[in-house]
C-alpha cells in the first residue's frame, strides 16, 4: 500500500533556507503581483499561486525548491502540489513576514511585505509614500 501524501508540507526555518540557497536551492515567491512588486526575497523568482500549475516547468525538478508567501497559507498549497508532482519542495516558515521581521534583506531597496489584499496594499503604499 502506498504512503498517503503528507497532510502538512515540509517546513524550514530562515536559517535552513539560507543554507539551502547557498547550496543551490531555488526560491519561489507564490504571492500576488502587487506583493512581489512591494518587496521580495533576494534571488527569488515570481510565480503567483494561481499560475503555478501552468508555469511549474520553469522550476528545475533536479534542484530543491523553497516556496514562500506572506505567511504560510499559499506556500503550503504550492509546496504540497509540487511535492505531489515529484519536486523536492519545502516551504519557508513564516514566509516573507518572518523574513522581514528578522531584519533580513528584501528587494528592491526599501522593499516591504505588502498586505495580501490588493485594496489594503494600495492604502499601505499610499501611506508609505506620504
Amino acid at each position: 500500500m502506498a504512503d498517503a501524501p503528507e497532510a502538512n508540507p515540509r517546513e524550514i526555518s530562515r536559517a535552513e533556507a539560507r543554507e539551502m540557497l547557498d547550496a543551490g536551492a531555488q526560491l519561489v515567491d507564490v504571492r500576488a503581483d502587487h506583493e512581489w512588486e512591494a518587496g521580495h526575497l533576494p534571488g527569488a523568482i515570481h510565480i503567483a499561486l494561481p499560475d503555478l500549475a501552468a508555469r511549474a516547468a520553469e522550476i528545475d525538478k533536479d534542484r530543491p525548491v523553497i516556496l514562500y508567501c506572506r505567511t504560510d497559507n499559499r506556500s503550503a498549497m504550492a509546496t504540497t502540489a509540487l511535492t505531489e508532482a515529484g519536486y523536492d519542495a519545502v516551504k519557508l516558515s513564516e514566509g516573507a513576514t518572518g523574513w522581514e521581521e528578522e531584519g533580513l534583506e528584501l528587494e528592491p531597496e526599501g522593499g516591504y511585505v505588502a498586505e495580501s489584499g490588493e485594496a489594503a496594499a494600495v492604502l499601505e503604499a499610499r501611506k508609505r509614500a506620504s
